[in-house]
């Protein structure tokens, strides 16, 4: 493995930088993360969910001497204990640092705490009943001062640790645990976790994961498991309320789920999914937290759900203490493009026309920024219901119109039109006007088709941004003290045509035919650059600040190899980590989610960079052992700082590789 640091000239990325100037408005407190200094105490580094820290021993002047200083797999060899299970190559952990301790979950699903000076495991944990379970983003930390507490899912457990030794805290539930299957409306069998517990008040807030592929290669029923979310006592592992993603009678929203025309039930009493598998963020002080949420059954057929479906893919407000919804934003109406919201929303104390707002900020995949006061909902901006394409689909009923933002602009293009297809030369742009002539295509919202087999008929609808976005979990990070916002971002698009349900044990009518790619002119995309870039988003002003390309993408293609293109992007998802003067920001993986045809733009690459946060320019590259797979999070322990970022290849297991300026 060759590891290449390389410091960036000024020169490389001109012309991928759109040059506008940063807003002069910035926020005037000291914003949620004001208290993070050299601990990284939650998923995302707080819980506003900024990726932030204030840490600045590795700077502008210093980064171009980051080294490797140590690595150590996800399945470190200290906890197999003679298991030979291949470790992860995608993985997504992120760990935290509190009180002189990693906290991680592995890649046996097991919950460790490691040196963070060496790697080192201090402690491991695994499930009570001994089954192997998955490995999830990452976990919570709490304590009242006395008590210190590691929260995280094992498997179908919640588990409370005592953080210093990893023992189960005999006063949480029964022996250190809380059984999650227990009152669930609707059981399943695959119930588990992905993203990290949330702590506000005292209170643990979780979602889940529930799957939602629907082909004729998998079952695939109206019925399906529900996404609720729920919150338990940080102390004691008591219940303390469930927020139902799908109203039950009598709720708030449940007239929003029609009569399926061919049942006698009403699509709130069998709809599922709905779930929250993004980290939520939270607001101490207002005593808030905020959901982002998923697609109903199926992603892409509603005939069998009228309405416009609340709370699918929608952010809630709800209260941590008592999970009653406090206010509400739904960002797509009858959803059937797979545009939930994939990543946290993130919290931001901003100036907005001399007036003073704390406000919540959520990146989409339909490459929106939704802003609101995070207190009352209000959007900052206006937020316009615009008519978009309608169906023709045998009993489907899309909503007329769907919400756009007029503040802040796009990050990416939306939509198809001829002159995004790519121009690098004359015959390449004739070539992508041929395929695109075979699909159905038009502005962001046209909807899907039902697949025709007949020769010549068209292939299935484009949606463009793709169902990868956009935003996608990755997310978004915030500079509380100037209050921009860095969004990576892919240019991606898929197709989907929906087909017949075939499988004997559905009661679907139509379900998505298999995932196809949308493949250009000589397997490079049809659509013109950037394919992956990183976007800084003033939200004092509701402007774009800047945008670059991440990385130098497909230029080494036969047929752009000898043409003079500036960087075009890397189409890999990756997540930012935001510092004092820098944001950190690898190109993603190249295996699971990132290989899918819907991320065709993508795979990612190995190279990790810094960038300049006022400017843009990349200023320095590290090559890593693979692509960034998790959210990097940075700490300093005995004066030194390490930035930490998970990577993985399709040839070899995840690790936690450690970065730092030589000792």
């Amino acid at each position: 493995m060759r590891h290449v640091v390389t410091r960036i000239g000024r020169s490389r990325l001109t012309a991928s930088v759109l040059a506008l100037a940063i807003g002069a408005g910035a926020a005037t407190g000291a914003g949620p993360a004001a208290a993070q200094t050299a601990e990284w105490t939650a998923y995302a580094a707080d819980q506003a969910g900024t990726k932030y820290s204030p840490l600045d021993q590795i700077n502008a002047e210093t980064v171009g001497d980051v080294e490797i200083a140590w690595r150590v797999p996800v399945i470190p060899d200290a906890i197999r204990d003679g298991n030979t299970t291949r470790g992860p190559v995608a993985s997504q952990t992120t760990p935290l640092m509190v009180d002189g301790r990693l906290y991680l979950s592995t890649g046996l699903g097991t919950i460790a705490a490691l040196d963070p000076g060496s790697g080192e495991v201090l402690w491991n944990t695994g499930p009570s009943d001994g089954v192997r379970v998955r490995q999830t983003r990452g976990v919570a930390y709490w304590t009242d001062g006395e008590a210190a507490r590691v929260v995280a899912t094992l498997g179908p457990k919640l588990v409370s640790l005592d953080a210093r030794t990893g023992e189960r805290d005999p006063d949480f539930g029964e022996d250190g645990e809380v059984d999650l299957r227990t009152g669930l409306l609707r059981p399943f069998p695959n119930f588990y976790w992905n993203s990290a517990p949330i702590i506000v008040r005292g209170v643990v807030v979780i979602g889940s994961f529930v799957e939602d592929i629907t082909t004729n290669q998998r079952v695939a029923n109206k019925e399906s498991p529900r996404g609720d979310v729920r919150g338990y006592d940080v102390r004691t592992g008591e219940h303390l309320w469930t927020f139902h993603t799908i109203p039950l009678e009598n709720e708030f929203g449940v007239e929003t789920w029609g009569p399926d025309p061919v049942d006698d039930r009403v699509s709130w009493e069998y709809s599922g999914n709905t779930n929250m598998w993004a980290h939520p963020t939270g607001d101490e002080e207002l005593g808030l937290v905020y959901l982002p949420l998923s697609t109903p059954t199926n992603d892409y057929y509603g005939g069998h759900r009228p309405g416009d479906n609340l709370f699918a893919e929608s952010l809630v407000c709800v209260d941590a203490r008592t999970g009653e919804r406090v206010w509400h934003f739904q960002a797509i109406h009858h959803g059937v493009w797979d545009y939930d919201f994939a990543s946290s929303a993130v919290l931001a104390d901003i100036t907005v026309d001399g007036r003073a707002i704390k406000a919540v900020a959520q990146p989409s995949k339909q490459a929106f920024t939704y802003v609101f006061d995070r207190a009352t909902g209000e959007p900052v901006w206006p937020i316009e219901e615009r008519p978009v394409p309608q169906s023709d689909v045998p009993g489907e009923q899309l909503s007329p119109t769907q919400p756009f933002p007029t503040k802040p602009p796009p990050f990416e293009l939306q939509g198809v039109r001829v002159d995004d297809l790519i121009d690098f030369t004359p015959e390449l742009r004739q070539e992508a006007i041929e395929i695109l002539d075979q699909y159905v295509w038009g502005p962001m919202f046209t909807a899907p088709i039902v697949l025709d087999p007949s020769p010549g008929a068209k292939k299935g609808t484009i949606f463009s941004p793709g169902t990868a976005g956009g935003a996608s979990w990755s997310g978004a990070g915030l500079d509380p003290e100037t209050g921009i916002l860095y969004v990576p971002s892919a240019y991606s698009q898929n197709v989907v045509a929906l087909t017949p349900s075939e499988h004997p044990r559905t009661d679907m009518r139509l379900v998505r035919e298999r995932y196809t790619p949308l493949i250009g002119p000589r397997g490079l995309s049809m659509f013109k650059p950037p394919y992956g870039r990183l976007t800084a988003i003033d939200l004092n002003a509701g402007d774009i600040v800047w945008q670059v390309a991440n990385g130098p993408g497909p230029r080494d293609h036969p047929a752009l190899r000898d043409l003079d293109l500036p960087w075009l992007g890397q189409g890999g998802r990756a997540s930012v980590l935001v510092t004092k003067s820098l944001v950190f920001l690898g190109e993603g993986g190249n295996v699971g989610v990132a290989s899918l045809p819907q991320w065709w733009n993508g795979p990612g690459g190995k190279m990790f960079r810094a960038y300049d946060k006022a400017t843009g320019e990349a200023v320095w590259e590290i090559e890593l052992p693979g692509g960034t797979t998790g959210a990097p999070m940075t700490y300093m322990v005995n004066g030194r700082q390490y930035i930490i970022a998970t990577v993985g290849w399709d040839d070899m297991a995840s690790e936690l590789v450690a970065l730092a300026l030589p000792e």
